[in-house]
C-alpha cells in the first residue's frame, strides 16, 4: 500500500490510536444544543467522521468554565451547567463513535480573554493576565483574580470527569495556542504579572500546569491529556501579525522560548502535544488561508518533536496524502490533523485506505464556510459539501420515478446538480460550451496558491465518470435544443460574464479571465482594475511572476466590497498586496486608456500611470438569456448559479444542491 504508514497505529499515552489521522478540533458552533450537550446535528456531524475511517476525533472547544467569562459558548461539561445532560448527550454520541473503532477526545478551554469575539462578549468585560488591549475591540481588559485562576483550573477537573463519563477516551486543551486565555499567561507581552502566575517562564506556564495536574488527579493518569500548543506566536506588534517570508523582530513566544515551554508542559504531563505557530495577532497562521503554503507547520513541529518524547500532532493543509506520509517517515509529527479537508470530504481516510485518490473531494481553503460562517453567523459548515454538519437534514431524497433532466452549464453550479441528481438516481445529462469542466474554477484556479480550484474541477469530472453522467462539451445550448430534446426537467446553469467597458485603447484591455487562463499577456507593467476579490489575486499573483502592476480602485480601500467572509483570508491577502510590490490608487475614477498610460482621476485632479495594458476587474454580471427564452415553455425549469445571481462557489454549490435533492 502506497501510504501505509498512515494506517500504523500510534499511542497517546496508554491509548492506542487505530491510524495517523485526527480530526483537527474546528469550531463547534451550531453542534449543541441550550442546555450544553450536543445536538443531533454535533452527534452525525462527528459520528460521520469516525465512519469515514478518521483514526482519533477532537471535537471543537468547550468551556469547561461558565462562571468567570460569561460567554454563550457551546458544550459545557463543567458541574455548575448541566452535567448530567452533557454526559448524556456525549454517552450517545461517544458509543456511536467507537463502533467504528475510532477514538474521542473533548476539547476543553478556559477562554478567550483577549480574543473573545465581540458577539459573545456582551456587556461583560473581557479578562486578561493583565490589563492589556482587547484584539478587536478598542477596550482594555480586566486581569483575572488568582480566586478566578484557580475556579478555571477546578472546572477543568469536574469537565474532564464529566466528560470520561460520557465516554471520551482523552481531552485536549484549549490551550496555550493562538493567544487564548492560557496562552496570553503564557506569553511576556501579554502578561504583566508579578505574582505566581507572572514574571518567569514557569510562572507564565503555571496555569496550563495546574489544569493537566487537576485533570490527572480527577481522572487518573492513563486518561490521556493533549495539548493545543503554538511554538510561535508570529506577532510584530499589538495586532500586527508577519506574512510568511517577512523579516521581524518576535514580541510574542520566540522559537527558543516555545521549544523550552515544550519541554516544560511534557515534564507536567501533558501526553502529547498538537502543534502549529501564531496568534490571533497574526491568525492567518492559525487558520491559514490558501496564501500560506501546504504543510506549513511541518517545519516547527519537527522542532517539537526533537525535544519532546510525547507524539506530535501537526495540522494545517495537511491534505496531500504524499506529504502526510512524508512528514511520518522524516519525523516531523506522529499524527496528522485534518481540519477544512474532513469538513469537504469525510470519507477522507477511507478513501484514501482504498486508493481511491482521485475520489477525493478537495479543501479549497476559502474558509467561506468553516471560519467565516463561524465568524459572522455562528455555525460551522463547509463551501464544497453542502452536508457538512447537516448531515441529517441534507441527506439524499429518494426518488420514485427517475426524471431525465437536461443541465446546461458545466461550472459548479451544474456539476453539483448533476452529481446529487445521479446519485438520487435521476438522468441527468450535462453540456458545457466550453472545452472542459469547472466555469469560473479554471481561470480563478490559475495562480498557484489557487491550485485547489482545478482540483475541484477536476473531481466534478472524476464524478461525472464515475456516476456516468453524459457530458457533452464545445456544445452551445440553444432554446431549440432544449425544446426538442425531451427532457422532464431543465436547469439553467450558464454562469455570468465579466463586466467590461470601453477606455479608448481597448487593443490592450483585457478582462481577469483571459489574462488569468493565458489568453492575453499583460506585458511587464499593467494595471488591474477593481480592488475586490478577483482583482486583488489577480495582482497578486502577477506580482508574483514579476510583473510591475497597479491597483485602481474608486472606493476607499481594497476589499471593502464583496470580500472573503474569512477576516483571516481577507486580512492576510489585505497585506500580501502591498508587501509584494503591488502599488494601490483608492478613491480613483478612472477616466481613459490612450498612448500607453491610464488616466483617472482623484479629489477632482488627474493622474496618469504608464503601463503595457489594464485588466479589468469590475465583476461580473449574469447570463440568464437562455432561461428567460424557455421559462415559460418549460413546466418545471430552475435558474442556478451565477446565472441566477453572481455570488462565490458556495452558493453555486449551495443552491444546486438544494434544488438536485428534491426534484
Amino acid at each position: 500500500m502506497k501510504y501505509r504508514n498512515l494506517f500504523t497505529p500510534v499511542k497517546i499515552g496508554s491509548l492506542t490510536i487505530k491510524n495517523r489521522f485526527a480530526l483537527a478540533p474546528m469550531g463547534p458552533l451550531g453542534l449543541a444544543d441550550a442546555e450544553g450537550g450536543f445536538n443531533q446535528r454535533g452527534i452525525d456531524y462527528y459520528t460521520e467522521r469516525a465512519k469515514g475511517g478518521t483514526g482519533l476525533i477532537i471535537t471543537g472547544v468547550t468551556f469547561s468554565d461558565c462562571k468567570v467569562e460569561t460567554q454563550s459558548m457551546p458544550n459545557c461539561p463543567n458541574s455548575t451547567y448541566n452535567p448530567v445532560h452533557f454526559i448524556r448527550t456525549s454517552k450517545e454520541m461517544t458509543e456511536r463513535i467507537h463502533a467504528y473503532g475510532s477514538k474521542v477526545f473533548l476539547m476543553m478551554s478556559g477562554g478567550f480573554g483577549r480574543v473573545t469575539i465581540p458577539t459573545n462578549l456582551g456587556e461583560f468585560p473581557p479578562v486578561a493576565p493583565s490589563a492589556i488591549p482587547h484584539r478587536w475591540l478598542d477596550k482594555i481588559c480586566r486581569p483575572l483574580t488568582v480566586d478566578e485562576i484557580h475556579s478555571i483550573v477546578k472546572s477543568f477537573g469536574d469537565g474532564a470527569y464529566n466528560a470520561k463519563r460520557g465516554g471520551f477516551d482523552g481531552v485536549e486543551i484549549h490551550a496555550v495556542h493562538e493567544g487564548y486565555l492560557m496562552d496570553q499567561f503564557a506569553i511576556s507581552m501579554f502578561n504583566q504579572r508579578t505574582d505566581e502566575y507572572g514574571g518567569s517562564l514557569e510562572n507564565r506556564l503555571r496555569f496550563a500546569k495546574e489544569v493537566v495536574e487537576e485533570i490527572k488527579a480527577r481522572c487518573g493518569k492513563d486518561f490521556p491529556v493533549v495539548l493545543r500548543f503554538s511554538v510561535k506566536s508570529m506577532i510584530k506588534d499589538w495586532r500586527e501579525g508577519a506574512l510568511p517570508g517577512e523579516e521581524f523582530e518576535e514580541k510574542g513566544r520566540d522559537i527558543e522560548e516555545g521549544l523550552e515551554a515544550a519541554k516544560l508542559l511534557v515534564s507536567y504531563g501533558y501526553d502529547a502535544l498538537d502543534t502549529d505557530v501564531g496568534t490571533y495577532d497574526a491568525w492567518w497562521w492559525n487558520h491559514p488561508p490558501m496564501y500560506q503554503e501546504k504543510g506549513l507547520y511541518r517545519p516547527y513541529c519537527k522542532m517539537v518533536k526533537e525535544v519532546v518524547d510525547v507524539p506530535v500532532l501537526c495540522a494545517g493543509r495537511m491534505d496531500n496524502p504524499e506529504m502526510a506520509s512524508a512528514a511520518i517517515e522524516n519525523g516531523e509529527c506522529d499524527i496528522i490533523g485534518l481540519g477544512r479537508p474532513l469538513l469537504a470530504d469525510p470519507d477522507y481516510v477511507n478513501k484514501l485506505r482504498a486508493k481511491r485518490y482521485d475520489e477525493i473531494r478537495p479543501c479549497i481553503s476559502c474558509q467561506e464556510g468553516c471560519m467565516g460562517r463561524v465568524q459572522e453567523y455562528s455555525m460551522i459548515n463547509c463551501a464544497v459539501n453542502p452536508q457538512a454538519a447537516r448531515e441529517r437534514v441534507t441527506a439524499y431524497e429518494p426518488i420514485l420515478k427517475p426524471k431525465k433532466v437536461m443541465i446546461v452549464g458545466g461550472g459548479v453550479a451544474g456539476c453539483e446538480a448533476a452529481r446529487v441528481l445521479a446519485l438520487r438516481g435521476h438522468q441527468p445529462v450535462l453540456f458545457e460550451k466550453g472545452s472542459r469542466l469547472g466555469g469560473n474554477l479554471i481561470p480563478g484556479g490559475a495562480p498557484e496558491f489557487k491550485e485547489d480550484d482545478i482540483a475541484l474541477a477536476d473531481w466534478y469530472q472524476v464524478q461525472m465518470d464515475k456516476l456516468m453522467v453524459p457530458v457533452h462539451l464545445n456544445t452551445e445550448v440553444t432554446k431549440e435544443d432544449v425544446l426538442k430534446g425531451g427532457y422532464d426537467t431543465v436547469i439553467i446553469a450558464t454562469g455570468s460574464t465579466p463586466k467590461v467597458f470601453s477606455l479608448g485603447d481597448d487593443e490592450h484591455v483585457y478582462t481577469a479571465a483571459q489574462v488569468l487562463i493565458g489568453e492575453k499577456d499583460c506585458g511587464g507593467t499593467t494595471v488591474v482594475i477593481g480592488g475586490g476579490l478577483v482583482g486583488c489575486e489577480t495582482a497578486l499573483w502577477l506580482a508574483q511572476h514579476g510583473k510591475k502592476v497597479t491597483i485602481v480602485e474608486a472606493l476607499d480601500q481594497i476589499l471593502a466590497v464583496n470580500g472573503p467572509l474569512c477576516h483571516a483570508n481577507k486580512d492576510m491577502l489585505e497585506r500580501l498586496v502591498p508587501y509584494h510590490g503591488v502599488a494601490i490608487e483608492t478613491g480613483a475614477k478612472v477616466l481613459s486608456y490612450q498612448d500607453g498610460k491610464l488616466i483617472f482621476s482623484r479629489d477632482g485632479e488627474e493622474k496618469t500611470i504608464a503601463c503595457d495594458s489594464v485588466i479589468l476587474a469590475v465583476g461580473y454580471k449574469e447570463n440568464n438569456s437562455l432561461y428567460h427564452e424557455l421559462e415559460f415553455d418549460i413546466p418545471e425549469i430552475y435558474l442556478l448559479g451565477d446565472a441566477r445571481t453572481v455570488s462565490n462557489i458556495m452558493y453555486g454549490i449551495w443552491d444546486a444542491f438544494e434544488v438536485a435533492n428534491h426534484i
